[in-house]
């Protein structure tokens, strides 16, 4: 179990460049990986079970400790990262399918690696992992009354089509994670150090999935949606941090909402954008998935190299 841990460490610390070989690998190579679509919601799934059974109902004490903070960062989650996302789409050269996609994107629960982010940034792992289990949670009534609301006017939306799969890729499994955690945690345990090697190579196939699926389409509007996608998750993270400083959050709070907003479940827009609408509509989510990972890290580094103290979150509770 210690060598697998070293493993899933390392594979998790190279996996913006794992998933950046991938894609490229299945854009010269489209016809081997494009039959793999139909397992994408099945990857999401385990993907999500794995998530469930990291999660304690300690995990969800946050909310009563500081309900304060962590209804900030939900109404951030469900709010800058949609208008953001509906901007860019109708501002943007985009067909509807892409600007469906990038909708998509923004209206997601906060994606799992945004708890390590924040633990690295030195920011409040505590209310990250809170806003993304509540968030998830949240998703199958959220996320699709948020799409009919922003992208009805590109592509007909079904929301009770949307909120089925959300039921089935995320929400059941998460519940079914958490109570295997719940009641068999001796063997969960064992598990729980395969995790992050069962979410990389999860995330690695949706993307190869993906991208071999829209081959044609990434190398045309490639552009457009690498400049929308940047400009989404920057926007998410820079405005995250400046809601939490002017609701006067201390400095952690600050830094786990910025990382929160700005870093979205991609493999559940991935598997959305497939099965309802168009591959093509998958591709921002491609994208995302591995962009949100490098700027996580850039961020979470320069973070992590100023470290929060008192006296410091002091200071800046008085300059606000």
């Amino acid at each position: 179990m210690h060598r697998l841990q070293l493993v899933s460490d390392r594979v998790g610390r190279w996996f913006p460049l794992i998933v950046i070989v991938a894609g490229a690998v299945a854009l010269a190579a489209p016809g081997v990986f494009r039959g793999w679509a139909p397992a994408i919601p099945w990857l999401l799934a385990l993907i999500m079970l794995g998530m469930g059974m990291t999660l304690r109902p300690v995990d969800f004490a946050y909310v009563a400790r500081r309900p304060v903070a962590f209804l900030i960062g939900i109404a951030s989650q469900f709010v800058i990262m949609p208008v953001i996302g509906w901007l860019l789409a109708t501002t943007l050269p985009m067909s509807p399918e892409l600007a469906v996609g990038v909708i998509l994107v923004a209206c997601a629960p906060g994606g799992t690696a945004s708890n390590v982010m924040v633990y690295l940034a030195r920011g409040d792992t505590a209310l990250s992992v809170a806003m993304t289990s509540v968030s998830t949670l949240l998703a199958p009534l959220v996320t699709p009354l948020l799409v009919l609301l922003l992208a009805g006017r590109f592509l007909p939306v079904q929301p009770g089509a949307l909120f089925v799969s959300i039921l089935q890729v995320v929400l059941v499994p998460v519940l079914l994670g958490f109570l295997l955690r719940r009641f068999a945690e001796p063997q969960v345990e064992r598990a729980l150090p395969a995790l992050p090697l069962v979410s990389v190579v999860g995330i690695t196939a949706v993307v190869m999935a993906v991208v071999a699926g829209s081959a044609t389409a990434l190398l045309t509007s490639g552009l457009v949606i690498v400049v929308a996608v940047v400009l989404h998750n920057v926007l998410g993270l820079g405005l995250g941090y400046v809601v939490a400083r002017l609701c006067g959050l201390d400095e952690s709070a600050r830094r786990a909402i910025g990382i929160e907003v700005g870093m979205q479940n991609s493999g559940l827009s991935a598997t959305l954008a497939t099965a309802h609408f168009n591959p093509i509509a998958a591709l921002p989510a491609a994208v995302f998935s591995v962009w949100h990972n490098v700027s996580g890290s850039i961020l979470a580094g320069y973070w992590a190299r100023r470290p929060v103290t008192r006296a410091a979150e002091r200071r800046d509770l008085t300059r606000d």
